[in-house]
């Protein structure tokens, strides 16, 4: 699933920078960025351009998936979480649950 948001984008790169052991001065330089514009992109302040995208994931030895897409996985256990709860509840409970959720995914057409 791709990820819209600039700040969680943000996130990733400054947790992956960190396990990196990289500054961002370092990435920045290695990116041809100034300083300034990578600690903005790390802070989810600014729109990157795809090449920038690209550069600072090449810089990271990290592909653009792992910035830009959440992992598949944490779907698949809220989605067994939320199972879990609904058949913990009682029949009337599930059949409003059911419905509300019907008429949610109906609304996103």
């Amino acid at each position: 699933m791709l990820i819209f948001d600039f700040h969680e984008i943000g996130n990733k790169l400054f947790t992956i920078r960190k396990k990196a052991g990289m500054t961002q001065a370092e990435v920045a330089e290695a990116a041809g960025l100034s300083d300034r514009t990578y600690a903005d992109i790390e802070r989810g302040a600014v729109n990157m351009r795809i090449e920038t995208v690209l550069r600072i994931c090449n810089v990271l030895h990290i592909t653009p998936d792992e910035v830009l897409t959440k992992d598949s996985s944490s779907i698949s256990a809220k989605q067994e979480e939320l199972w879990q709860r609904l058949s913990a509840c009682s029949p009337k409970d599930k059949e409003t649950a059911l419905q509300l959720l019907s008429v949610y995914l109906q609304s996103l057409n």
